[in-house]
Formats: C-alpha cells, structure tokens, sequence
C-alpha cells in the first residue's frame, strides 16, 4: 500500500512540475521570447501547402522598413534579364522545378527533375492548379525593382544568387501566370495580388526580400508598405 502511495504522490508531482513548464513556454512563446515552431509549415488557406512567406510577422516587418533606406529609384541603362541569371541548377534540380516542389501538395517529379503531377495553391488569387503551365515562378522583388534599388552596383554572381533565392529570404513564389504577367515589376505602390487577405503576407514578404538584400524602397512604395501594414 505504501508503495503504491508514494508512486501516485510521485506522479502527481511529475505531472505538475510538467504542467509548470508547459505553461511556462507558453508564456514565454507569447511574449515573443522562444519560438515553438507553431506556425512552420502552416497550410494555405486552401489547406494545401505553405507559402514561402510566413516568416516576417506583421511587426518584423513594421521593423525591418524602419531599417530600410528611402531613396529615388536609380535606374542606370544596361538591365537586361540576363544580368540576373535564374533558374540555376538546384542540386540536379533547376530553380523553377526546385520551387515547384516545395510549394505543392503531392508533388512527384520525373527522372529530369521535372513536376509531372501535383497540385499547387496560388497565394496571390487563391486559385489552386494541377498543371504546372498555369504557374509562374514568381520573384517577390522583380529583377527589374532589385535593379532600380541597388542591384545595379552588385556584381553578376550576386545578382544571380538574388534571382535564385530559395533561402535566405521569401523570394520565389509559385503563383498562377496570369496574376505574375499583371504585377510584371510594378512594387506594391502599383501593384498588390488581387486576394485582398493575401496583402499583409505578401507586404511583411517584400519587405523581407528587401531587408535581407539590403535594396532601397522609393517614397511611394514606402507609403504603401505601411498603409498595408496599419491595415494587419
């Protein structure tokens, strides 16, 4: 009997000192302190797969284009696409393809590393698609905006890492053709997705990119950024 006495004490002991910790991590988890990783991976809203945003909160990113320099776009002759090589070879895999799978449900790849089947959500329209030709790869920062911000003075293999990110920053996003060709490389003062519930994502994203490559924003962009934001 005295054992099982001093097992049931020591079992509530355990389960309240395990109590304590959970509750102490939650606390600190909402004061921002640690991270539990519960908001990695988290579904589109279609229940598919994540955007690669979601990184930047809403405040982060009220931070980060605090930092940001604010300047008159230069945009010095000599842009061309090919200045920024992209699609580059991803471990046998190139960029596109790389993005393709990592941004879709059920994805399976061929022998050439090419998507064959899957279905990808686009987050800028929140239409989800099972042929890879209806998507773009679309670069949070157009080529063309990293240019007129600062790319200009970067040397090729920068810019090529820039135009390759799949890393450091929420660069590449699958997205549906149509809504890639109507941003072209307009920045949010004149273009933002038309999913309106996409906008603070996609805002704390550019802001990101931006911060993490350290490219300037012009006035306009700027005003629009925030405006975005003071809406979140």
């Amino acid at each position: 009997m005295a054992d099982k006495k001093s097992s049931s004490k020591l079992g509530g002991i355990v389960s309240a000192v395990v109590g304590a910790i959970v509750v102490a991590a939650f606390v600190l988890y909402q004061a921002g302190i640690i991270d539990l990783g519960l908001e990695d991976g988290a579904a589109g809203p279609d229940g598919g797969a994540p955007s690669p945003g979601g990184g930047a909160s809403v405040e982060q990113a009220r931070t980060m284009l605090d930092e940001l320099r604010v300047e008159a776009e230069d945009d010095p002759p000599g842009y061309d696409r090919a200045v920024f090589p992209h699609w580059s070879s991803q471990d046998g895999c190139d960029t596109r393809q790389t993005v393709l799978e990592r941004s879709g449900e059920n994805v399976e790849m061929n022998e050439d590393c090419r998507a064959v089947s899957g279905s990808w959500y686009s987050a800028y329209d929140g239409e989800t698609f099972t042929d890879q030709q209806d998507l773009d790869i679309d670069h949070m920062v157009p080529l063309k905006e990293g240019w007129r911000s600062g790319a200009h003075a970067w040397t090729t293999e920068k810019r090529e890492e820039f135009a390759n990110d799949l890393e450091s920053s929420p660069q590449l996003w699958a997205v549906s053709a149509s809504t890639n060709r109507s941003k072209s490389d307009s920045d949010p003062a004149d273009w933002m997705p038309p999913l309106e519930s996409a906008h603070c994502e996609y805002a704390a994203a550019w802001i990101e990119v931006k911060h993490v490559w350290d490219l300037s924003v012009d006035p306009d962009e700027e005003a629009a950024l925030r405006g975005v934001l003071d809406g979140c």
